[in-house]
């Protein structure tokens, strides 16, 4: 079984977004949300401990693919541990599938569902504003910038529209919650929600200096 000391040394050298203590939190959320689904708790652990070991971090060639690197370096990384191979796809379902954007696999199993869910979760709540301004920051993108009416309607940005964290926001964060599968997960999604909603409601009035 792969250990939190091993994951640890995986995660040395990613972002602050994609790091060890991303994947600290997602660990402890899934051992929450993982019972109350029936999840094969071991197969659960091993998948998030792997699920961004590969090419995760922004700027990072791949990014895109960073699911499908990581599924591959789990799967050697089991195979030496000795894990049967339907184990090992097991945790490689869970691992491609944890991506919110794209058209990858969906979650099929309790434990990629579970993955997901723990995995999206980090995006919202005080830790979803820290990730969001830092992730910005890694790309050198602002923390603000005003939406282009293309982009309020289609999710398409402008030529040379910047990618401010609002942008994510708009783009992805306040939909997290209802792509979220376990009943759990969206109960803790709603505070988080809540929280995120505010704080850039808040945003927006200190930028205009309304606040």
């Amino acid at each position: 079984m792969p250990t939190i000391e091993q994951a640890r040394e995986w995660y040395a050298a990613a972002d602050a977004v994609h790091g060890f203590d991303h994947i600290l939190r997602v660990y402890h959320l899934a051992e929450r949300l993982g019972p109350p689904e029936g999840a094969d708790m071991d197969i659960l652990r091993a998948a998030v401990l792997l699920h961004d070991a590969s090419g995760a971090s922004p700027g990072s060639e791949g990014r895109k693919q960073h699911h499908l690197a990581s599924a591959e370096f789990a799967a050697g990384v089991l195979s030496a541990e000795g894990w049967p191979a339907e184990r090992i796809a097991a945790v490689q379902h869970c691992i491609r599938a944890h991506r919110y954007r794209g058209d990858g696999e969906m979650p099929r199993t309790p434990e990629a569902r579970v993955l997901f869910d723990a995995d999206k979760l980090d995006v919202l709540g005080a830790i979803g504003v820290a990730r969001v301004v830092a992730y910005a920051a890694l790309n050198h993108q602002p923390v603000y910038a005003q939406p282009s009416a293309r982009f309020l309607a289609s999710g398409e940005k402008e030529p040379g529209e910047p990618h401010s964290a609002y942008h994510e926001y708009l783009f992805k964060l306040r939909r997290v919650k209802e792509r979220l599968f376990t009943p759990a997960a969206r109960a803790l999604a709603a505070g988080r929600e809540a929280y995120l909603d505010g704080f850039f409601q808040r945003l927006m009035l200190e930028m205009d200096g309304s606040q």
